[in-house]
């Protein structure tokens, strides 16, 4: 289930996103409030972009557009909506997307590719281990692409090791839906109740949430920890509510792959320029085929690389690696640059590190203060040393390291209404 135009050669992709460009242009000068007005202020003639490369003509759309002027972004009547979603907030106030009966099928047709692509087919059960309610758009299109592919799918919810597992013996599904540090907690329960992983009926974990892989695609030290124990295959994928698109990995895992009927992508640097071709930057999008909330240039705030090189599958589409950090939750310390995932991939180091949560703040003289909360069974000033000394090897940082009970860092860790963990707690504003 390839879509052809992700076989096409990379000329005619361009050809075909820069007709899917304009009609996107033609349609919000039309029916969007905001970029009607924006189009006005900025004395922007869309007859005159033609090509992706006169996208740097058009305006930036920011976090801070959607939260201010939300409303301003639809282009429907609100009768004609049929579901509502919202951003998780992570990095400020959520932002709500109102989707018509034409955007469900879009939501679900980005799924049901994006599960072929990760080699699942109509003849496959899934196990759903995220919420499907709580506005949550991943879940919805889960469900949604399963329908549309033709699989079967059990809607779990997240949490409950114990029900978890009781559904995967009863019904046998192929592929789980997970945040892979759950999938630790599977092994770990499934270890105490002697149950053997490995001779159940899942063969494939498609992740979300979490990064899987360094940047050279090898296994990071959380998708190793599950490997180790538990023998599927782990497929990483990267999506959001903005974007009503997921990049998804295909059997060569060499990055998620791009649908290029669904949306744009520009990587550009902190000028809005575009990198070199190999450079890191942030993912800029725009999204095709959305009738009731449409994107142009929307800044994801994710820094992540592009590649592309031919890949076996066939497809000729770019990759996005794994995603190196969020933006605004850059660090400066001392100097040197740190992203959130390069501080997980060194507590996940560390067996006898059970649960923590990272916070930034600013100390006395207003520099950025990394402080490490996490709970060990074996708390020692030994291990304090081997944490503080492993940082500095690999980051050159050596953060404030506090040891707390594993209910006070689910606290943190999981705020009312929450529908994710927050590993990342930023109090620097």
């Amino acid at each position: 289930m390839i879509p052809e135009i992700e076989l096409q050669s990379i000329a005619k992709i361009k050809e075909f996103q820069e007709q899917k460009l304009q009609e996107l242009l033609h349609y919000i000068s039309s029916k969007s409030p905001f970029y009607k007005k924006t189009f006005l202020n900025k004395n922007v003639d869309i007859k005159f972009i033609k090509t992706l490369e006169d996208l740097k003509y058009l305006p930036i759309t920011t976090k801070e557009d959607l939260q201010k002027n939300n409303d301003d972004f639809l282009c429907i009547k609100k009768e004609k909506i049929v579901d509502y979603v919202t951003t998780s907030g992570t990095t400020g106030k959520p932002i709500y997307f109102g989707l018509s009966d034409k955007d469900l099928d879009r939501l679900a047709y980005n799924e049901a590719i994006s599960f072929a692509c990760s080699n699942i087919t109509k003849k496959d059960t899934i196990q759903l281990m995220t919420t499907i309610d709580r506005q949550f758009m991943a879940g919805l299109a889960y469900f949604l692409g399963a329908r549309k592919l033709g699989a079967s799918i059990i809607r779990v919810g997240a949490g409950i090791p114990e029900l978890q597992w009781d559904s995967i013996l009863k019904f046998k599904p192929t592929y789980i839906i997970a945040v892979p540090s759950f999938l630790l907690k599977m092994i770990e329960y499934a270890e105490k109740n002697n149950i053997d992983i490995n001779k159940t009926s899942v063969k494939g974990a498609i992740c979300i949430g979490e990064a899987l892989k360094n940047q050279d695609f090898t296994p990071n030290v959380l998708a190793k920890k599950i490997q180790d124990k538990w023998n599927i295959k782990l497929f990483s994928t990267y999506a959001s509510t903005e974007m009503n698109t997921a990049f998804a990995e295909c059997e060569y895992q060499i990055g998620g792959h791009h649908h290029p009927e669904l949306i744009i992508t520009e990587i550009l640097d902190d000028n809005n320029k575009p990198v070199k071709q190999g450079e890191e930057g942030e993912l800029v999008i725009t999204t095709l085929g959305i009738e009731a909330m449409p994107l142009l240039r929307f800044k994801t705030g994710d820094i992540v690389k592009a590649h592309s090189e031919p890949c076996k599958c066939g497809r000729n589409t770019i990759r996005l690696g794994p995603v190196i950090g969020r933006k605004k939750q850059m660090i400066k310390y001392k100097g040197t640059t740190i992203f959130p995932p390069a501080m997980y991939d060194l507590l996940n180091d560390f067996k006898e590190v059970k649960n923590y949560i990272i916070e930034i703040s600013k100390n006395e003289i207003g520099t950025d203060k990394i402080t490490i909360k996490l709970f060990t069974d074996s708390q020692s000033e030994d291990l304090l040393l081997k944490l503080k000394d492993h940082f500095r090897a690999k980051l050159r940082v050596a953060p404030q390291i506090e040891f707390m009970p594993k209910e006070e860092i689910n606290k943190i860790k999981f705020p009312k209404l929450s529908r994710k963990p927050m590993l990342f707690i930023d109090k620097r504003k």
